[in-house]
C-alpha cells in the first residue's frame, strides 16, 4: 500500500461525505466591477458588506464572490481613484450584481503616484522600477543575512468542516454527535462557518548560524488531537503540513499544494508578474510604505495575484504581504488558498517575519458550498540577532523523548502559546477526545483505516494489509494470505511482524517472521532511526519485478499481459542493521543468506551443456549502504514511513560481497550498486523526476546473481520499471540508466478550452538502460554456468544486452477524474524478442492536488 497516498483518499473521501450534507442558508452575490469610462475589469476593487469585515478583492478580470451566513442587505464596493458605491442585495439568496465604477476627480497627493487607474501596462513603469530594488535588497532584508539568528516559533495547524447546515446534526446519522456540531466559529473567518476537528500546535526554538550555515529546531512542546489508535492521525498532520509548507517570500519559489508557485519578489518576477502601484501608508511612527499589486502576465502559470507593501526607508523591505492562488491553474478540489504575511519592525532597523497565515478552502464542486477548510498559522517572535552561542548548540541532537513533548500541561501552553486560540477551537481536543471513546465513532474509524491503508486495528497489533488477502498466479493458483503487525501500544522499542499464505495449486505454505528493535528508543518508523532487524520469509517471487510500495501478492497486479510462469521460491534469513543521522546521512549493514528454487518454466536449474541440474542456488552476503537525502522529509505516521519528493538530490551507494562455503554460499563475488534521485523544478512547465543509476557485478555467477533488470508485465505503469520489457528478458552484470518522468501540471491543455475544463495533465518519460554482459559471465563462454531460461519451443527468453540501449518512452494523461493516468508506451529496441509487447496502455491510480 502506498501510504503517500493513503491520506489523499482520505481527503476524498471526506470531501464526498460533507457533499452529501446540505448547506446553511448563504447569500452570495456575484459579478464583475467595470471602469465606467472604457469598461474594462477593474482588478484588485474591494467589495464588501456595508459595516463589517466580511470582503473580497475582486479577481485580475474584475470578477469577485462575496458571501455570508448573516442577513446584510447592503454591499460596498471601493477603489482608489473611484466613487465609493453602495447596493442593496437580497439575504439569503444568490445573485448577480454587476458593478460599474465612477472615476473621481480627487488625485492621491502621494509622491510617485499619479492615478490608480491602469490603461496600458508598460514593463518598466514606476511599479516594475520599485520591484526590482526589492529584488537587489531582498539578501539583506533576510534573516539570514545576519551572522546569527534566534526566534520562538509557534507553528498552529487546524482544520475545520466548513458551512455544515444546522440540519446535519439532526440526521440519524449524525444525531449521537450533535456536542460536536455545536462548537462553530463564524468570526474568525469572513462567510465561513467553521467546524474545528483537526488541531495540532508546536512551539519551537529556531537557531540559525551563518558560517558554518547551521539551523537548528529546539521542540519545547507538541499538542495534537488524537483519533484513536484505529486512525493514524500523526500520519495525517504530516500530510496536512505537507500541503501547507513554510512560505518565505524572500525565495524565488514557494511549495504549497506541493507546488511550487514563483514569487513575486522573485528574481524572474518581472518578467512573469504584473505591478500597479495602487496605495502609499503612512505608518504611526512616520514611515511611508508603497502598496504593490501585482497579477500573473499568464494566468495558466502557476503564481499568485494578490498584494506587497514595500517600505521607503531605504531598505525596500517586504512589511505585509497577500498572496491569493491563481484561480485558473489545474489543481483539484481547491476553491481559493490565500497566505497573509506580516513583518515587525526591529530595533535594529529591518523588519522581520511576525505572522504567516496560510488558509484554503477545499470542496468537491464550486457550486456545494460545504467543505473543508484548513490554515496554518506560524507566529515568530523574541527576535535576537548577532548573539553568537557554543559551536554545540548548532550541532543536531537527540531532542526531549517525544512522549514529554506532546504531555506538556496546559500551564506550559498558556504560558508559552505566541498566539491566541479561537474558543472553537480550545474545545476541540476535548471533543474529539470524547468522540473517540464513542463505540460507533471507532467502528467508523476502523472501516476507514481498513479501506485506505488496509489495515484493521485491536490496540496492541492490527492486521492486513488487506489487498493481500487474495491473489493468484500461474504457479500458485488461488493464493489466501492473512497478516499483521504489533503498534506502539504493544511496545515503543519491539515490533513483530508476520504473515501466513497459502497457494492451492502447489499446495505449499508461504510465511514471513520477523523483529525489530529500536536502539535510540523511539519507534523504528521514526526519524531519526537507528533499530536492528532480523526476519526469516519462505515465499514465491519473480525475478526482476520490483514494486514500490505495493506487495507482489497485490490482487489487482495478479493480471498481466503475456506469459508469466517464471518464479522462484525463495527461503530469505536476513539481519539488517539501520543508522540515521540528524543531517539526514544514514547507513545500513546486512546479513542474508538467501536459497532460490526454482518454480514454473524456470525448473530446473541446469548448465549450458544441460549434464547438470541444480534443484536450488544458496548464497550468503555481507552488504553495506550510504545514503544522502539533505532536507528530505517524510509522510510520517505510528506504524510507517514514505518521503515526500521535494527539489533536493537523494543519492545512494550500496555493496554486496558473496561469501563463498560461508553457511553453505556457493558463489564469492562482490556488486556495486548506485542510484541518484532528483527532482528538477521547470517553471512554467512542471516538473521532472530524474533518476540515474549504475550497477557492476565483479566475480563468475549464475544468471540469478547478476542485476536482473527491474520489467513489468502487469498492466499498471510502474515508474521504477520498463512496463514493455518481460520479465527476465535481460540480464547484465554492468549497466547504467536514466529514466526521465515529466509532468507538465496542465501547461498545454489549459490553453484548449475543453481540456481546461477538464483539468487533465500531461505527461512525457524517458527511459534507457545501457549494458551487457562480460565474457566471464556469458553462458554460451562457459558451460559451467547456469543456461539462461528458454521457452517450450527451445527459445531463449533471457538476453545480456548489447551495443544498442533498451530504450521505452510514453505519452500520457493525468488527472483523469481526479485521480486516473494513462500512458501510450512505446518500446523502441529489441523489437525481434520473441512475446514482447511493441507497444501499450498502462494506467495508474495517482490522487493528488
Amino acid at each position: 500500500m502506498n501510504f503517500k497516498y493513503t491520506y489523499k483518499y482520505l481527503f476524498l473521501i471526506l470531501f464526498i461525505l460533507i457533499s452529501a450534507a446540505a448547506t446553511a442558508q448563504t447569500t452570495v452575490v456575484t459579478g464583475k466591477v467595470t471602469d465606467g469610462g472604457n469598461k474594462d475589469g477593474l482588478p484588485f476593487v474591494s467589495v464588501a458588506f456595508l459595516g463589517t469585515n466580511i470582503g473580497v478583492v475582486t479577481d485580475t478580470h474584475g470578477m469577485y464572490t462575496l458571501r455570508t451566513n448573516q442577513p446584510y442587505t447592503k454591499i460596498k464596493v471601493s477603489y482608489i481613484g473611484f466613487k465609493d458605491a453602495t447596493y442593496n442585495v437580497l439575504p439569503g439568496k444568490e445573485q448577480v450584481l454587476n458593478i460599474r465604477m465612477i472615476p473621481s476627480s480627487t488625485q492621491l497627493n502621494e509622491v510617485n503616484i499619479k492615478t490608480s487607474k491602469k490603461t496600458k501596462y508598460n514593463n518598466e513603469n514606476p511599479a516594475v522600477a520599485l520591484i526590482r530594488k526589492v529584488i537587489e535588497n531582498k539578501d539583506k532584508n533576510r534573516p539570514e543575512a545576519y551572522n546569527f539568528v534566534e526566534y520562538k516559533e509557534y507553528d498552529k495547524m487546524q482544520f475545520s468542516l466548513s458551512n455544515i447546515s444546522d440540519k446535519v446534526k439532526e440526521k440519524r446519522l449524525f444525531k449521537k454527535y450533535k456536542f460536536v456540531f455545536e462548537n462553530k466559529d463564524s468570526t474568525s473567518y469572513p462567510g465561513k462557518t467553521l467546524l474545528p476537528i483537526y488541531l495540532k500546535e508546536r512551539l519551537a526554538h529556531v537557531y540559525y548560524r551563518k558560517d558554518p550555515e547551521a539551523t537548528r529546531n529546539v521542540i519545547l512542546g507538541e499538542k495534537s488531537v488524537d483519533f484513536g489508535p484505529g486512525f493514524d492521525t500523526e500520519g495525517v498532520g504530516q500530510y496536512f503540513k505537507h500541503l501547507y509548507e513554510k512560505v518565505d517570500i524572500y525565495d524565488n519559489s514557494i511549495m504549497l499544494l506541493g507546488r511550487q508557485f514563483l514569487s513575486p519578489i522573485a528574481n524572474s518576477a518581472p518578467s512573469f508578474y504584473k505591478f500597479f502601484i495602487t496605495d502609499t501608508v503612512t505608518l504611526d511612527n512616520g514611515k511611508k510604505l508603497v502598496q504593490l499589486s501585482f497579477t500573473p502576465r499568464n494566468t495558466n502559470d502557476i503564481l499568485f495575484e494578490g498584494e506587497i507593501f514595500i517600505t521607503l526607508d531605504g531598505n525596500y523591505a517586504v512589511q505585509k504581504a497577500g498572496l491569493e492562488i491563481n484561480k485558473n491553474i489545474n489543481v483539484n478540489f481547491v476553491r481559493s488558498m490565500h497566505v497573509d504575511l506580516d513583518f515587525e519592525l526591529n530595533p535594529d532597523g529591518r523588519y522581520h517575519m511576525s505572522r504567516s497565515n496560510t488558509f484554503a478552502d477545499f470542496g468537491i464542486t464550486a457550486k456545494r458550498k460545504s467543505g473543508l477548510f484548513g490554515t496554518r498559522t506560524l507566529t515568530l517572535k523574541n527576535y535576537v540577532v548577532n548573539v553568537p552561542h557554543p559551536d554545540t548548540l548548532y550541532k543536531a541532537r537527540p531532542e526531549l523523548e517525544d512522549e514529554e513533548l506532546r504531555n506538556r500541561p496546559e500551564s506550559f501552553w498558556a504560558e508559552n502559546r505566541l498566539d491566541t486560540l479561537t474558543t472553537a477551537e480550545s474545545k476541540v481536543y476535548k471533543n474529539i477526545d470524547s468522540l473517540v471513546h464513542m463505540p460507533s465513532f471507532r467502528r467508523t474509524a476502523d472501516i476507514i483505516n481498513l479501506l485506505f491503508a488496509g489495515f484493521k486495528n485491536f490496540g496492541k497489533f492490527e492486521i492486513g494489509p488487506a489487498s493481500t488477502f487474495y491473489s493468484f498466479n500461474p504457479v500458485e493458483g488461488l493464493r489466501l494470505r492473512v497478516g499483521g503487525r504489533t503498534t506502539a501500544d504493544f511496545s515503543k522499542r519491539i515490533f513483530f511482524e508476520s504473515y501466513g499464505a497459502y497457494g492451492f495449486t502447489d499446495k505449499r505454505w508461504k510465511y514471513q517472521f520477523a523483529a525489530s528493535y529500536s536502539i535510540n528508543n523511539k519507534s523504528i518508523y521514526r526519524f531519526p532511526q537507528h533499530y536492528i532487524r532480523a526476519s526469516f520469509q519462505r515465499d514465491t517471487k519473480i525475478p526482476g519485478q520490483e514494486l514500490q510500495y505495493a506487495q507482489e501478492d497485490n490482487f489487482l497486479l495478479s493480471f498481466k499481459r503475456g506469459k508469466n510462469d517464471k518464479y522462484i521460491y525463495n527461503d530469505n534469513y536476513r539481519i539488517d542493521y539501520v543508522s540515521e543521522f540528524e543531517n539526514h546521512l544514514s547507513y545500513k549493514m546486512g546479513l542474508k543468506k538467501l536459497t532460490q528454487t526454482p518454480a514454473g518454466s524456470l525448473f530446473p536449474f541446469t548448465n549450458t551443456i544441460g549434464t547438470n541440474t541444480f534443484r536450488h542456488l544458496t548464497t550468503s552476503e555481507v552488504s553495506a549502504g550510504i545514503r544522502y537525502a539533505p532536507n528530505e522529509q517524510y509522510y510520517q505516521g505510528k506504524l510507517f514511513r514514505a518521503p515526500i519528493i521535494n527539489q533536493y538530490p537523494i543519492l545512494s551507494l550500496d555493496f554486496t560481497m558473496g561469501v563463498k562455503d560461508a553457511l553453505g554460499g556457493e558463489y564469492g563475488y562482490k556488486k556495486l550498486d548506485f542510484r541518484g534521485d532528483k527532482r528538477f523544478y521547470i517553471a512554467p512547465f512542471g516538473f521532472a523526476d530524474v533518476v540515474l543509476e549504475g550497477s557492476k557485478t565483479f566475480g563468475q555467477v549464475p544468471y540469478l546473481l547478476l542485476n536482473i533488470h527491474r520489467a513489468n508485465q502487469t498492466f499498471s505503469y510502474v515508474i521504477d520499471s520498463y512496463n514493455l520489457m518481460n520479465f527476465l528478458e535481460f540480464v547484465s552484470d554492468h549497466s547504467v540508466s536514466v529514466n526521465i518522468d515529466q509532468h507538465f501540471g496542465g501547461f498545454f491543455f489549459n490553453k484548449i478550452p475543453l481540456f481546461k475544463k477538464l483539468k487533465w495533465r500531461e505527461t512525457l518519460s524517458f527511459k534507457a538502460l545501457y549494458g551487457g554482459l562480460s565474457d566471464n559471465n556469458t553462458p554460451s563462454l562457459h558451460p559451467n554456468l547456469y543456461q539462461f531460461p528458454l521457452d517450450e519451443n527451445g527459445v531463449p527468453i533471457t538476453y545480456g544486452l548489447g551495443r544498442t540501449p533498451y530504450i521505452e518512452a510514453s505519452a500520457g494523461v493525468e488527472n483523469i477524474f481526479k485521480f486516473i493516468r494513462v500512458d501510450a508506451v512505446k518500446r523502441f529496441t529489441y523489437l525481434d524478442h520473441p512475446g514482447i509487447a511493441p507497444w501499450g496502455i498502462r494506467v495508474k491510480i495517482k490522487f493528488d492536488f
